[in-house]
C-alpha cells in the first residue's frame, strides 16, 4: 500500500493506493483545505486517523514548492513541508517531490478520456515532453526522454520573468510593476493572476472593487467567477481578462515547449484549464503558443493536450511512491 499526497496552494488530496501494476489503484482518497493545517505532518496524521489506514509500505508527497531532500518551502502556503517527521512516524520509505514532478509521473499512463486534445500534432517516440499547470500558482516541469522512458525534472519556470508580446500586455506589466515590482509568470498565469488581469482591464487599483458580473463572489471564488463571466460574455472587461489570460497561458506553454523541444507533447495540467476548456479550444491559446517565428512550423507539429483527471497529481505521487517498494 502506498500513501500518496498532492499538496497544493489551496487544496490537498491524500490517498491510499494499492500497487497494482504500473498504475496504482486508489483505495481511499480525501480532500482537505491546505491552509486548514499547520504542517504536512498534521495533514497526514488527520488523514490516517480519519481513514484508519495502518498498513503503509511507502509514501510520496507532491508539494507546490522547491524540494530539497525531504523538505520544501511551499510558495503559496505559510508552512514548511517536512516529510522527515512523516517518515519517522511511518517508519517506511518516504519521498517528497515537486507537485509538477508528481503529475509528470502519470502522463505516460493517462487514458484517452483523461485528456482533451487541443492540437493533434505528431508525437516523436524518442522526444521530450513538457508540462505546465496553472492553479493557485504556476508550475512547470520537463519530461526528459532517456532510453525511451520519461524522466521528470522539476522547474521553477513559473517564477521566471513574464514576457509581454503585445502593447496591451506591456501596459499590463507596467500596471503590475507599480503594484509588485518584478513581474513573473505567476503574477499573470494563475488564479491570482486572473484577478491581477481583472484589476487591469477594469481600471482598478484595488481588485476588491467588483464589477456587477462578479459582485457576489468571495475572494476565493473570484478567479472562477471572472472566467465564468468572461465565457458567458456578461462583462466586456471580464471577456478581455479571460482572453488575456488564455493568450498569456498559451504563449508560456509555447516558451516551455521550445525550451524542452517537446516533440513528444505539451501537457496542460492544473485546476484552471479543464474549467475553461472551451476558451482554450477556440484558437487564441494555440495561436499564442505557435506565434514564435521562426519556430512556428515546429510548434504546429507538437501534440498539445489538457489533462482532465482532477486527481492526476495524486495518482502521479502514487506512481512515484510505487518505485520505493
Amino acid at each position: 500500500m502506498i500513501l500518496a499526497g498532492d499538496v497544493g496552494g489551496t487544496k490537498s488530496l491524500l490517498g491510499m493506493f494499492r500497487a497494482d501494476g504500473d498504475r496504482p489503484t486508489p483505495a481511499v482518497v480525501r480532500e482537505y483545505g491546505t491552509t486548514d493545517f499547520e504542517s504536512l505532518a498534521q495533514l497526514v496524521e488527520t488523514f490516517l486517523e480519519e481513514t484508519g489506514a495502518t498498513s503503509v509500505d511507502a509514501a510520496c508527497f507532491g508539494v507546490a514548492g522547491h524540494v530539497t531532500g525531504l523538505v520544501a518551502r511551499l510558495t503559496n502556503v505559510p508552512w514548511l513541508a517536512d516529510a522527515t517527521v512523516v517518515q519517522e512516524r511511518l517508519q517506511r520509505p518516504t519521498v517528497l517531490v515537486n507537485d509538477l514532478v508528481a503529475l509528470a509521473h502519470v502522463i505516460p499512463m493517462l487514458e484517452p478520456d483523461e485528456v482533451a486534445v487541443l492540437q493533434e500534432g505528431t508525437a516523436t517516440p524518442d522526444g521530450n515532453a513538457a508540462l505546465i499547470a496553472a492553479g493557485t500558482g504556476l508550475g512547470e516541469a520537463f519530461l526528459v526522454n532517456v532510453d525511451g522512458h520519461f524522466v521528470p525534472s522539476a522547474s521553477e519556470g513559473g517564477h521566471a520573468d513574464f514576457a509581454p508580446r503585445t502593447p496591451r500586455e506591456l501596459a499590463l506589466v507596467e500596471h503590475l510593476w507599480r503594484a509588485y515590482g518584478r513581474v513573473d509568470n505567476e503574477r499573470v498565469i494563475s488564479g491570482p493572476g486572473i484577478v491581477n488581469i481583472y484589476g487591469f482591464t477594469h481600471g482598478l487599483a484595488d481588485a476588491s472593487r467588483r464589477c456587477a458580473a462578479v459582485s457576489g463572489a468571495d475572494e476565493a471564488e473570484l478567479p472562477a467567477a471572472i472566467t465564468r463571466a468572461g465565457m458567458a460574455r456578461r462583462c466586456e472587461a471580464c471577456v478581455e481578462t479571460l482572453e488575456m489570460f488564455v493568450e498569456a497561458y498559451g504563449s508560456e506553454a509555447g516558451n516551455l515547449a521550445l525550451r524542452t523541444a517537446a516533440t513528444a507533447g505539451v501537457y496542460i495540467g492544473g485546476g484552471i484549464a479543464p474549467k475553461i476548456l472551451p476558451a482554450l479550444e477556440r484558437g487564441p491559446f494555440l495561436d499564442a503558443l505557435r506565434d514564435k517565428d521562426p519556430m512556428t512550423d515546429f510548434l504546429r507539429t507538437l501534440p498539445v493536450s489538457v489533462i482532465l483527471n482532477p486527481s492526476a497529481g495524486l495518482l502521479g505521487a502514487a506512481v512515484r511512491g510505487s518505485g520505493l517498494l
